[in-house]
């Protein structure tokens, strides 16, 4: 997350994704809009102009510019009360042509000023869209991050315990990597965790002895997936036969991993000779969704047994 964010790191965000241009005040571009953001903040950082409690970046539309213009005439009030210290950019939207009065108060003042043909509504949501990923809480995790029967898979282990073989094994059973070794997650909801790939890693995964593998040139687009939304951690682990034995032999090894407060499922599997990973990956994944809608194996074994037991008295 985080610390502080500035114009100009809004202005190369919208730049990429939307039509703005920087008209005047560039000269404090990298001056803090404010310190120490917190997601529960975004909505006080931008909105439409307001002289009584300004926001850190005033949009002006056509109502806002028609009731300065208003202002100015009935009360002789200056221009000036919009560029308050607390103001950290001005947008003019709508396609709206700024007066050149407005742009030397902007470069006097030292404040950066916007134009977009964008409507200031559809402007301020692509600002609170970028804000709430910028400041998201995120948490990268070791591990192998992909997409299993259309539900968002981590898997994890300790080094050298055969993630990625089996993550490979996987993509070819029709299954999709999403992130390789080190994917991130976002916490995009009170309980919803959204993962994705680092650019740099993108595409690529690192199998012993193989090396470094480009799985988008290998199997194709459809053996990658941007981004998933994580419902079930799967954990290797090398276990003796007694630790087996120790296992639940009827709800298996099911616990709740939390990961930025956000309670997610996590499967044991015993990683040991002979045992098809791949196949008990895509088991363990079926019940999973089966248990989320209610339908419970193990209970339903339970209970047939109890009324077997009730029918041989």
């Amino acid at each position: 997350m985080v610390e502080q964010l500035t114009p100009q790191d809004v202005f190369h965000y919208l730049q990429k994704n939307i039509d703005i241009k920087w008209l005047a005040g560039k000269t404090h571009s990298s001056r803090p809009i404010k310190r120490a953001l917190h997601l529960n903040q975004q909505s006080t950082l931008v909105g439409h102009l307001n002289l009584i409690h300004p926001n850190r970046i005033q949009v002006i539309g056509k109502k806002e510019w028609h009731y300065l213009n208003k202002l100015k005439q009935q009360s002789n009030r200056s221009l000036n009360e919009i560029f308050s210290r607390r103001t950290a950019g001005i947008v003019f939207s709508n396609g709206q042509s700024v007066p050149q009065e407005l742009i030397k108060l902007a470069n006097e003042k030292m404040t950066p000023l916007f134009q977009t043909d964008l409507d200031s509504g559809d402007f301020i949501d692509s600002i609170r869209f970028y804000l709430s990923d910028l400041l998201a809480e995120k948490i990268t995790l070791h591990g192998v991050f992909m997409e299993v029967m259309g539900s968002g898979v981590l898997i994890t282990g300790e080094s050298s315990v055969g993630k990625s073989e089996l993550a490979l094994e996987l993509i070819t059973r029709g299954h999709r990597l999403i992130a390789d070794d080190a994917p991130v997650f976002t916490r995009i909801g009170p309980n919803l965790l959204d993962g994705s790939c680092p650019p740099v890693l993108k595409d690529f995964m690192e199998v012993r002895g193989l090396g470094v593998l480009n799985i988008r040139a290998m199997y194709g687009e459809n053996a990658i997936k941007p981004n998933k939304h994580l419902r079930l951690v799967i954990h290797l682990e090398r276990m003796t036969p007694d630790d087996q034995q120790q296992l639940d032999r009827l709800y298996g090894s099911r616990s709740i991993k939390t990961i930025l407060e956000v309670p997610v499922t996590e499967m044991k599997l015993p990683v040991a000779s002979g045992r098809n990973l791949a196949v008990m990956v895509e088991a363990a994944v079926r019940n999973h969704i089966l248990l989320e809608s209610g339908h419970n194996a193990s209970d339903e074994f339970i209970l047939r047994q109890q009324q077997q037991m009730n029918l041989n008295k």
